[in-house]
């Protein structure tokens, strides 16, 4: 059985999205829409989709697809999520999942109102190196995890695809930050309080495209996190994520070039933990676009009756929670707690 979907949003991530869609096997788009026509016709073109249009009440209710992935910029999220919840059993939602915990805590009670699945399009926990590494940890290669650091440095030029999160005043939290808080969150639990610091690095953005956090769990585990979209760094990690974890029995690391090393009091074990290149894919995106694949890799025993596509949208309440908590934090200097 082939899964029907219908793409919402048609600009320069979703080309990655629309890319791992045409690769898995059991699922595929049959339809893209776009406020703008001319990028909703261009993405049938290239990707040989047989429906296109502008508006998505009106493709939904004539295509009735079994999942919608939506693929637009957070103020137009819960309009769209409710519009999908009436027409499909499945809708996936792009990250930054929404603006306030209202809308978000809308969009989740008004999937389960009508028993859709809501899944959140976070994709960083689902590269390579994280799959590892939470293997790692489930395997109880450290014992309990204890203390984790988190870093996301780089100073590759976001804003040359992307031009408006230039003026977002809270882009390195809203942008980045959710997916280390998922990231977080999946490999140490749900946090209990936070403080944070931002900066503004780069003179031609105006807002704050750098922070750090650091963040008590439920566990007793602590964590800090950093990010910065304007450090000067050679060669540029971008887009590695690098941490270290240590546990009870041992710390496990992942440094840059994909090196994971596991090292515990009987010795070290190394290995490389880079993801393939998709065909349709390019370096150095191809760790993001790996993850990709795999987050939607979920799709067809979702919809199948397996497990629901993780992160759901009740779990992302949780990381929205601290994004927004982090805020505070940062523009108050108190801690806060979740």
């Amino acid at each position: 059985m082939v899964f029907r979907g219908v793409l919402i949003g048609c600009g320069f991530f979703a080309r990655n999205q629309m890319a791992a869609w045409g690769d898995l096997p059991g699922a595929g788009i049959i339809g893209v829409c776009d406020r703008d026509p001319a990028k909703a016709k261009a993405y049938a073109r290239d990707f040989g989709i047989p429906h296109w249009g502008t508006d998505a009440s009106d493709m939904l209710a004539t295509l009735r697809p079994d999942f919608v992935d939506i693929a637009t910029t957070v103020e137009s999220h819960r309009a769209l999520v409710e519009l999908a919840a009436q027409h499909t059993r499945l809708v996936i939602c792009q990250k930054p999942f929404a603006e306030t915990l209202e809308d978000a805590a809308a969009m989740v009670a008004a999937c389960e109102a009508r028993g859709v699945m809501l899944a959140v399009h976070e994709n960083f926990r689902w590269q390579r190196p994280i799959r590892e590494v939470k293997a790692l940890l489930e395997a109880g290669a450290i014992g309990a995890p204890r203390w984790l650091r988190l870093s996301f440095r780089h100073g590759y030029d976001i804003y040359a695809n992307q031009p408006y999160l230039a003026e977002v005043r809270d882009l390195a939290l809203t942008d980045i930050g959710l997916h280390l808080f998922d990231m977080v969150r999946h490999l140490l639990g749900d946090a209990t309080r936070l403080s944070c610091e931002v900066q503004k690095r780069n003179p031609r953005v105006a807002g704050f495209d750098a922070f750090q956090a650091l963040i008590r769990h439920g566990s007793g585990a602590v964590s800090s996190v950093e990010c910065s979209f304007h450090s000067v760094l050679s060669p540029d990690p971008f887009p590695e994520s690098l941490l270290q974890i240590e546990g009870d029995d041992g710390t496990i690391t992942v440094d840059e070039g994909f090196r994971l090393r596991l090292q515990r009091a009987d010795g070290v074990e190394e290995r490389g933990v880079e993801p393939p290149c998709p065909i349709w894919g390019a370096k150095p995106w191809h760790l993001i676009q790996d993850s990709v694949a795999a987050f939607q890799g979920q799709l067809p025993a979702a919809l199948s009756g397996g497990a629901a596509m993780e992160p759901s949208g009740a779990h992302n309440l949780g990381t929205l929670a601290m994004v927004l908590g982090a805020i505070r934090a940062a523009d108050t200097g108190a801690t806060v707690t979740l």
